[in-house]
Order: structure tokens, then C-alpha cells, then sequence
């Protein structure tokens, strides 16, 4: 999905949100890790999937500085805001469908357990978490949220609903909430329906036990291609982080790269 080298547009995308760097003060001291570094080793980290503490030395800091100043950007809500922003520059070059928006989940395995955690139910009910991803007609990655392994998949669509982003980018207010939802039998609850009909969605969820040839397939293929891009950044693919805060800050730092990836596809 991406390289493991990390293009300047993220940096140039990023760097004004980030807090000012600090610089030595008049008595000397070693000086801070430059904001630049550390996104290098982010963005090696998220796309090699290796561990904090196997950063290479080569590429300017320690994972440890790495970690800790990814957690305090997400605490200061910085991810989420590249990830707007990428999501209002997609929308300025017609890159984002939002009337329509499919919903599915993927599972990865937890190693060391921690936060957002359960029991997979589809791997011997071995430490796992669940991502729930919503993505537009197009592709394009609008939520992604990270629960325990064991929760019910209908249970999670309307919290992606609720934080459906409210994306700038073309004259008009901004959606609050798609017009359609597609989603596979996973999703299957009257109740589900219900709600999504009273928030003025109309949904279009596939029936348990139903036959096949509803066609809903071919709306839905979308998410499962965008669940392949995010996964083949490797750091998604398994978890090992423990906190909440680091998982939050991977998923929408992986939202804002795949984001990034189709933007460049869009104006090259």
C-alpha cells in the first residue's frame, strides 16, 4: 500500500498542525528530536509493522520518542485533524461520494491483550480486537473504529454512523449523515433499521439465511478493497499495542495514509 520511506507531502500535510519544535535553552542541553524524524519513524513503523524497540537507529530516534509523541499528537486530536483535512481536499477534487457509505469489520489478533480487547470468537477466542471500517461509494476511508474482538457487529454501526465526518471541500453545508448504508448480513438487526430509517438513512442491510442474489455485492466490495489497503500497512495487521491512545492514533493515521495514497492516484 505505501512505502516504506515517508513522501514529503505527508510531512508538508502535517507539519503545520504540529506543536511549535522546541529548541534548546540557554544553557544547552541536548536538542529535541526534530518533528520530521519523527514522523519518518511513524510512518516506518505503520508500514513495516515492526516494533518499537527494532527501529533501526539510522532513521533519527529511538521508537520510544516515536511513541510518545505519537500518543501526544492524538491526545491533541492532530491525527484526526490531517485526517479531515485530507478527507476536505478529496472532496475539493470530487474524490468522495458521501450520499451512499458502506460498513463491514475485519479482525486482527491482540498479542499482550490491553485495551480493546476480547475473546475472538473466529480464532479460538484468542486475544483479538475489531475494526469497524466505513468508507464512501468511492473507497474512500471515513471512520474507523477499533472495539473488542467479541463485540456484535450490529452493535457497531451506529456508533460509525454517529461519527460519520462532516467534510468541507464544495459549496453547501456539509453531510451529517449518508443517504444510503450498505451493509453485509453481520449487520442484520430490525432495530438497526429502525434507527437508521428515523436518522434518515435508508438502509440497505442483506438478510440473515436469505438467498443469494440481492446484488448488495456490488456496493459493497468497496470496503473490503479499502480493509486490504489498510492492512497491508503491517503495523495494522496485527496489534501489539496496549493503550487506547495508541490504537486510536494507528487507525486514523492509517485512515489519513490510505486518504493520502488516493488523493496523489487523483491529482498525478
Amino acid at each position: 500500500m505505501a512505502d516504506a520511506c515517508m513522501p514529503e507531502r505527508f510531512y508538508e500535510l502535517a507539519h503545520p498542525m504540529l506543536p511549535a519544535e522546541r529548541e534548546s535553552g540557554p544553557d544547552g542541553g541536548r536538542p529535541r528530536t526534530r518533528h520530521r524524524i519523527v514522523l519518518k519513524v511513524i510512518w516506518f513503523v505503520l508500514v513495516t509493522g515492526c516494533r518499537w524497540k527494532d527501529v533501526p537507529q539510522e532513521i533519527g530516534c529511538c521508537g520510544e520518542t516515536a511513541r510518545t509523541r505519537m500518543q501526544a499528537w492524538e491526545r491533541a486530536g492532530i491525527w484526526g485533524q490531517l485526517h479531515r483535512l485530507l478527507l476536505t481536499m478529496l472532496n475539493h477534487e470530487k474524490q468522495l461520494h458521501l450520499e451512499t457509505a458502506i460498513v463491514d469489520t475485519t479482525q486482527v489478533r491482540a498479542f499482550g491483550g490491553g485495551e480493546q480487547t476480547g475473546p475472538s470468537p473466529v480464532d479460538r477466542r484468542k486475544p483479538g480486537t475489531k475494526f469497524t471500517l466505513l468508507v464512501d461509494r468511492l473507497r474512500v476511508p471515513l471512520v474507523i473504529r477499533a472495539v473488542p474482538a467479541n463485540r456484535s457487529d450490529h452493535c457497531e454501526i451506529l456508533p460509525a454512523v454517529v461519527s460519520f465526518p462532516q467534510v468541507r471541500g464544495r459549496p453547501g453545508r456539509p453531510r451529517t449523515h449518508p443517504q444510503k448504508l450498505y451493509a453485509d448480513a453481520d449487520f442484520d438487526s430490525e432495530a438497526t433499521r429502525s434507527l437508521l430509517r428515523w436518522l434518515g438513512i435508508e438502509p440497505h442491510i442483506r438478510y440473515r439465511n436469505a438467498k443469494h442474489g440481492s446484488h448488495l455485492g456490488r456496493i459493497r466490495w468497496v470496503v473490503e478493497r479499502t480493509i486490504s489497503w489498510i492492512k497491508g500497512l503491517r503495523r495494522m495487521r496485527v496489534r501489539y499495542d496496549r493503550s487506547r491512545t495508541s490504537i486510536d492514533a494507528w487507525t486514523t493515521i492509517a485512515a489519513a495514509v490510505v486518504c493520502l495514497q488516493i488523493l496523489s492516484e487523483a491529482i498525478a
